[in-house]
């Protein structure tokens, strides 16, 4: 018997060739405890990302008197999908090698209200003196083919620990309600392996991004509209309240 991982990142005894187990490469073992310290720190990056977040969103709530952010969620991809990325793309499986390679594992997904709320998130963030933005991807601008829309930011940002500064990367995709609804729905249908109308899923879920999407700029332009129309009057009222 050998110790390998369960697609949840839990050691199990298993054969080989088990079903649903990745098997664990000797480095990953021998350099256990630098694994669980680079994994912390994934974990304070992300920390340090959503509270820049929570206080962007603090400050526009303040002055345009509505929250952009909806929602932040967070994950720290786990092990076996890490070993899983790294086979996949032919990269050495080291510690060393998640740090050089891997730009995902640590993710933070904003959603906001509306499609504006997205470009104004992600300015003022990349804005700030100790984020350097790395790489983005606009599928909102230049959807996916599947219809995928979503903002995407590669960033790296330090991170204060006892003895040292470290600058560590984390993706952020930014994104509207009803298109993390869409993408949620997705990823589910990825992961169903047996479906004999995938294909016509797949269109079906096509469809209904370019639903999404029209939706989505409706509604930015009936809230530009209400907020023509507000007096100065309803906003005083508004702030009494």
């Amino acid at each position: 018997m050998n110790l390998g991982m369960n697609p949840n990142g839990e050691l199990v005894q298993s054969a080989v060739n088990a079903p649903n187990v990745i098997e664990i490469p000797e480095g990953f073992l021998n350099e256990a405890v630098r694994f669980r310290e680079m994994m912390m720190m994934y974990t304070c990056a992300i920390r340090e990302v959503k509270t820049k977040l929570e206080v962007l969103n603090d400050d526009l709530a303040t002055k345009n008197q509505r929250n952009p952010i909806q929602m932040i969620k967070s994950r720290v991809k786990k092990p076996a999908s890490i070993i899983e990325k790294l086979k996949r793309r032919g990269y050495p499986l080291t510690i060393q090698s998640i740090v050089e390679n891997l730009d995902d594992v640590a993710g933070v997904r904003v959603i906001c209200s509306f499609l504006d709320d997205i470009y104004t998130v992600a300015e003022m963030l990349a804005r700030q003196d100790d984020v350097k933005v790395l790489m983005v991807k606009d599928y909102i601008r230049c959807p996916k083919v599947n219809g995928y829309r979503s903002y995407h930011m590669i960033i790296e940002i330090p991170v204060y620990f006892s003895d040292r500064k470290q600058n560590i990367r984390v993706e952020v995709q930014i994104r509207t309600i009803a298109m993390d609804f869409w993408a949620s729905l997705d990823h589910q249908m990825k992961y169903k392996k047996n479906l004999d109308d995938s294909g016509e899923i797949s269109e079906e879920l096509r469809e209904c991004a370019e639903t999404i999407a029209q939706t989505d700029m409706r509604m930015l332009n009936i809230r530009k509209k209400i907020e023509e129309r507000e007096s100065p009057d309803m906003l005083l009222q508004f702030d009494k309240d």
